[in-house]
C-alpha cells in the first residue's frame, strides 16, 4: 500500500532527527514523509537541510495553522493523491525496524480496518503468566499477562472506580484504561481508541472526518476524540508487533496549570462526545474520579521532588473542574 508519514513538530529538532534516523532503517519505507513544523524558530528547518532524508517534504506553518490538530489537518491536505494510508507519529518516538511493515500488514489482514495503531514498549514491564492467575490488588492482568498497576488505579480499584471495559474502550463514566494496558502478546486487538502519536488511518476516512480544532495548541486527548468518533463508523485495531518507544520530550509542552486544566476540560469534552447523555451514576463516578485524581496531585506537592509542578497542576485541575459548572465546552 502507498502510505504517507506525517510528523507534526514544535521546537524539537533533536528528537525529530532521532525519529527520522529510525525511519531511515525501516524494512518498509514511507512513500512520502511530511514534516509539519509549528516552531517559532528555524532550528528544525536548518537541521533537516543538513540531514536530508528520502521522500521528505518540509512545511513551516503560520500562526493560524499552529497547534497539533491544525498541523495534522494541514498535513492531510498536502498528502499525495495516490496515498492509501496516512501514518502519524509523535516527534519524540523511536521506531523498531519493522514498525511500518507491521502497520501496513494489519490492513491486509483486516481490510475493513479504518485505522491501525502501533504499540509503545517502554511504558511498563509485563510478565507472561501461565494458566489461571488471580492478580494481586497492585497488579493489572489481561490476556495471560500481568504488570504492576499504578497507585491511582490501585486506589480506584479499592473504591470501586476501576474501568469496567477492555483496554482501548471508554466506559460510560470515562476514565478507562488506554491501549497502553494491552500486553506485548504479538496479537492484534480491536479497540475504539488509538493514541494519535502512534496511529495510522486509511486516507479515505478524511473525506468525512478531521481532527477537531477544539483541541488547541498541545491538543491533549485530540486522538481520543477523533478515534471515538471514527469507531462509530468502522473498526480500529492495535498491532502489538508494530513497536516503538515514546520518550516524552519536555520541550514544547504547556505549563502545568494549563495542562491540569486541559486534563479535566478536554477529558469532559471527549466523554460527552462518546456519551452525550450519561446516566446519573456515570456522572457521579466521573466527578468522583476527577476530584480523586486532583487530590492526589495536591498530595504529590509533599511527596515528590517537583512540588511546584504538582501544586500548579493541582490548581489547573481544580480550576478546570470548577469551570465546568458555569462554562462547559461546546461539543462540535
Amino acid at each position: 500500500m502507498n502510505f504517507t508519514l506525517i510528523i507534526c513538530t514544535y521546537l524539537r529538532p533533536k528528537p525529530l532527527l532521532d525519529l527520522l534516523q529510525s525511519v531511515k532503517v525501516q524494512t518498509l519505507y514511507p512513500n512520502e514523509i511530511l514534516i509539519i513544523d509549528g516552531s517559532t524558530d528555524n532550528e528544525t528547518k536548518n537541521s533537516l537541510e543538513q540531514n536530508p532524508f528520502e521522500n521528505l517534504h518540509y512545511f513551516k506553518v503560520s500562526n493560524e495553522d499552529r497547534g497539533l490538530t491544525k498541523q495534522r489537518n494541514f498535513g492531510i491536505s498536502k498528502t499525495n493523491t495516490i496515498a492509501e494510508v496516512i501514518c502519524f507519529l509523535d516527534d519524540d518516538t523511536i521506531l523498531e525496524p519493522t514498525y511500518f511493515e507491521e502497520i501496513i500488514k494489519t490492513y491486509a489482514v483486516y481490510p475493513q480496518a479504518l485505522g491501525v495503531g502501533g504499540y509503545i514498549t517502554n511504558e511498563g514491564t509485563w510478565t507472561k503468566v501461565d494458566g489461571k492467575y488471580d492478580p494481586k490488588v497492585d497488579e493489572f492482568f489481561y490476556d495471560g499477562w500481568k504488570k504492576k498497576d499504578g497507585d491511582r488505579f490501585v486506589l480506584r480499584k479499592k473504591l470501586g472506580l476501576d474501568s469496567d471495559v477492555k483496554p482501548g474502550y471508554l466506559p460510560e463514566f470515562s476514565n478507562g484504561r488506554s491501549i497502553g494496558f494491552l500486553p506485548p502478546s504479538d496479537k492484534i486487538y480491536e479497540v475504539e481508541q488509538l493514541m494519535g502519536g502512534v496511529s495510522s488511518f486509511k486516507k479515505s476516512v478524511f473525506i468525512n472526518f478531521q481532527f477537531s480544532t477544539y483541541f488547541e495548541g498541545y491538543g491533549l486527548y485530540e486522538d481520543a476524540d477523533f478515534t471515538l468518533r471514527l469507531s462509530k463508523t468502522g473498526k480500529l485495531f492495535v498491532n502489538t508487533k508494530a513497536q516503538l518507544g515514546h520518550f516524552h520530550n519536555e520541550s514544547g509542552r504547556p505549563n502545568k496549570f494549563q495542562y491540569g486544566k486541559m486534563v479535566v476540560r478536554n477529558g469532559w469534552y471527549v466523554w460527552r462526545v462518546k456519551y452525550p447523555r450519561p446516566s446519573f451514576k456515570a456522572k457521579f463516578k466521573w466527578n468522583v474520579i476527577i476530584l480523586l485524581l486532583t487530590l492526589i496531585r495536591f498530595i504529590n506537592t509533599f511527596t515528590t521532588n517537583k512540588p511546584k509542578e504538582a501544586f500548579t497542576e493541582f490548581l489547573g485541575r481544580f480550576y478546570g473542574w470548577f469551570s465546568l459548572f458555569f462554562n462547559k465546552p461546546k461539543i462540535n
